[in-house]
Order: C-alpha cells, then structure tokens, then sequence
C-alpha cells in the first residue's frame, strides 16, 4: 500500500461509461446528444422567455430562472466528457479534470437542492400568506436568498473534493461510471477513506434530509391552507402553481437520495442508470413540467413568438 500522504501514483483514470461495443457506443452518442441539445434549448428557452417577459418578473419565476441555469450547469459539467469519450478509443480523464468535473457537478447538484427547498418556501409564502407576499418576498429578499443558496451550494462541495487530495490512488484506476462522482472514485483510493466517507454520509444526510424536511414542511402548511378554500376553482388554481414544483422535487429527491444518502461504499453498478436521471432526464424535462404545466409561461412564450414573428 502506498503512503497515505499526499502522493497520487495516478495521473488519469479511465471511465468504463456504458459499453464497449461500438455499435451500442453509438447509439449511446446519439440518444445522449440528443438529450444533451434539448436540455440546452429547453433551459435557454426558459431563461429567454423569463427575462424578456415583464409579466414573469416575479419571484417564483426568478427562482425558476435560477433553476434554469443550475440544470444546464449539471447537465454541461457531465455530458460534454461524457459525449467524447463514446467516441474516443481511450477514455480517459486527467486526475484534475476528474477532481474538477466532480466539484462543479457537486456543487451544482447541492445548489439545486437549496433552491428547490426555496421554491417551495416561496410557494409557502404565496399561498399561505398571500397578503404579505410582496413584503416577504421583496426583489432585495429574493435577490440575497439566490446568493446565499448559491455560495452554500458551491461551499458544501469544497470540503469532499478537497479531502479526495489528501488520498493515495496507486491503482487500480478504472472508475466503474460515466463521470467523475465521490462514491466510485473513493473505491479507487489506496488509502484509509473512512473520514472521508464519514464527511460525505453526514454532509449528504444533513444537506439532503434537511431540504427534504424543510420541503415537506411547507407543503405541509400548503395542503393544509389550500383545503380551506371553499370554491373548486380556488383549489385547482392553487394547487396548479405547486404542481410542477411537486413533480420536479420528487424525482429529484428520489434519485439523489438512492446515491447519496447511503455510504459511499455501497455503491453498485446499476447506479449508472440511476446517475442518467439527475445528470440529463432532470435538466431535460424541468423545461417542460414548468412549461406545458404552466399557462403563464405558455402564454409568455406564444408573445414572444409572435413578437418576433412581428
């Protein structure tokens, strides 16, 4: 064993991806750019539509904005690497790129999960206490939520890849994945990983569980406000500004948590396919939950369609 010091015998590892057939490669290419490009309309879409769109500067859609551009962050620091190595005959990652590509993605995924527990405050807020929603919800509140959601996000993922240097990878360095992510890469290392797994449960448990239970909270009081309304029409209108939130939030949480919220040790072969969905399914159909669910945005869309037309 090497020491467990700061030496890293590897240079570069080698991501197994999918296959090795190249006729499955290519399909593989294919069915991922394509998912790549439409997540990249999609979320630019949204963005474009929300900035050019008076009637969509409110705080639910600015936090939409920020969702927007969280899942093109996502999905840009995994599928690019991805795209390239299903077509190149070695596919391999530098040990910095490796380390870069797992912050970035980290990062972005911890950001997403405080933002989507800030949606659904704002949802709170909106239903809840809907005549003191501009003063709760002020440009200046909302501006300092998306900062601070923001530069916690991209704090939290500081600690996991700065103790991966600390680590010894004297080989093997095959990662059993399509990208870089902590649970395979720290079945890599020669060294002692258990502080390093130890950080990664509780931050993951702490992070991920309490999001979830902030989340549910609020839906908790938003279930319980909207079945007070007595007309149908108040209900379904109500409940139709939380729906896409709920769908986003469900199969994110799910997805997540089966990775993360476990030891990194546990990890198995099949969570590749499990990755797929928070790294492209998600940024791909967020664009769409929040659009054709949406008639605000719909109709904000079919202005500026029109408006260009003109």
């Amino acid at each position: 064993m090497a020491d467990a010091g700061n030496q890293t015998a590897v240079a570069e590892f080698i991501l197994l991806g999918f296959s090795e057939h190249p006729q499955v490669q290519l399909i593989l290419f294919v069915a991922f750019a394509s998912a790549y490009t439409l997540a990249l309309l999609g979320n630019v879409s949204i963005i474009t539509v929300i900035c050019t769109q008076p009637g969509l500067h409110t705080p639910m859609y600015f936090f939409l904005l920020n969702l927007s551009l969280l899942d093109l962050g996502c999905v840009t620091s995994v599928v690019p690497q991805l795209l390239r190595n299903l077509l190149a005959r070695t596919k391999g990652i530098s040990f910095q790129g490796c380390l870069a590509q797992m912050y970035f993605f980290t990062a972005f995924l911890a950001t997403e999960l405080l933002l989507l527990t800030s949606m659904a405050f704002d949802r709170y807020v909106a239903i809840c206490h809907p005549l003191r929603y501009s003063l709760l919800m002020s440009w200046k509140t909302c501006c300092r939520v998306a900062v601070s959601v923001w530069a916690s996000g991209f704090l939290v993922s500081l600690p996991h890849t700065l103790s991966l240097l600390r680590l010894s990878f004297c080989g093997p360095n095959i990662i059993n994945h399509f990208f870089c992510e902590l649970p395979p890469l720290l079945q890599l290392s020669c060294s002692d990983t258990g502080s390093n797994q130890i950080l990664a449960l509780v931050t993951d448990m702490f992070l991920g569980l309490g999001c979830f239970l902030l989340t549910l909270l609020s839906y908790v009081y938003i279930v319980s406000s909207i079945l007070k309304i007595r007309s149908a029409a108040g209900k379904r209108k109500a409940f139709s500004t939380c729906s896409s939130h709920v769908m986003v939030v469900t199969l994110f949480y799910s997805t997540v948590f089966y990775t993360y919220v476990r030891p990194p040790s546990a990890y198995l072969d099949r969570d590749k396919a499990v990755a797929t969905l928070y790294t492209m399914v998600t940024p791909l159909i967020n664009p769409l939950l929040y659009s054709l669910r949406n008639k605000e945005v719909k109709d904000a869309f079919r202005k500026l369609l029109g408006g260009n037309r003109g």
